[in-house]
């Protein structure tokens, strides 16, 4: 049995479904289903993600199939998607930079690896899906969804076609012909022109839909979650 048919097993264990997990470690949609059908291994990069989301699978079974499924430890289920830390709740919650798009010297460098801008400072928040960073929302396209001043929790993915859920909302930062640099918040759709293009659209009806080449695209992430302050005056 190889490994990719174990982490079925545990998945289906757990009640956590493939394309969740895919989603929520920004996985390509029906990567493990396509490793299964072809009965392939799972590579170095997956198999991390494996480890460091699923924190009470035995590495030893999932690689050998020897000892058992899970670890012999206490733990904490996640109540979002199901999986287990082996850490307590305390030590166990992301400290997410907050960054405000206005004081950002590139859209496009909040997307990079090597991303050296200085957040206005961190947040946590319990049983949050993995995300990378929190940014505020700067514009009316979400609106009444999402308004200026609200803050957008996402998770950093690989700006390409296979790795976009449809329908889904996006922080997006791009380039248009005038070499103009802009990030935003928009759902995005498959565009009527081809494959290799895409629709961006807005909750706003104020604002038009608008096809872009994908590779006008500099970075992508997926919204995972959102937090509104209101004001008392």
């Amino acid at each position: 049995m190889k490994a990719i048919e174990r982490f079925y097993q545990y998945l289906e264990y757990k009640g956590v479904k493939p394309t969740r997990f895919e989603k929520d470690c920004g996985l390509s949609n029906g990567y493990l289903g396509t490793q299964l059908k072809r009965k392939g291994t799972l590579g170095e990069d997956v198999l991390n993600k494996i480890i460091d989301n699923c924190r009470d699978i035995n590495p030893v079974w999932l690689l050998s199939g020897q000892e058992t499924m899970l670890k012999n430890i206490p733990y904490e289920t996640n109540s979002d998607i199901n999986f287990v830390s082996e850490e307590p709740a305390e030590y166990n919650k992301q400290l997410l930079p907050l960054y405000d798009i206005k004081t950002l010297s590139s859209a496009e460098a909040l997307f990079k690896d090597t991303n050296k801008e200085t957040p206005l400072g961190h947040i946590t928040i319990p049983n949050l899906p993995k995300c990378d960073g929190a940014i505020y929302a700067s514009s009316d396209s979400m609106y009444p969804l999402l308004k200026s001043g609200d803050i957008i929790l996402y998770k950093k993915i690989a700006a390409t076609i296979e790795n976009i859920y449809w329908g889904e909302m996006y922080l997006v930062s791009l380039i248009n012909d005038d070499q103009d640099e802009f990030i935003m918040l928009k759902w995005i759709h498959k565009s009527e022109k081809g494959d290799e293009f895409i629709t961006l659209s807005s909750e706003n009806k104020h604002h038009q839909p608008k096809d872009f080449n994908i590779n006008a695209i500099k970075g992508l992430a997926l919204v995972k979650a959102s937090i509104r302050i209101n004001e008392v005056y």
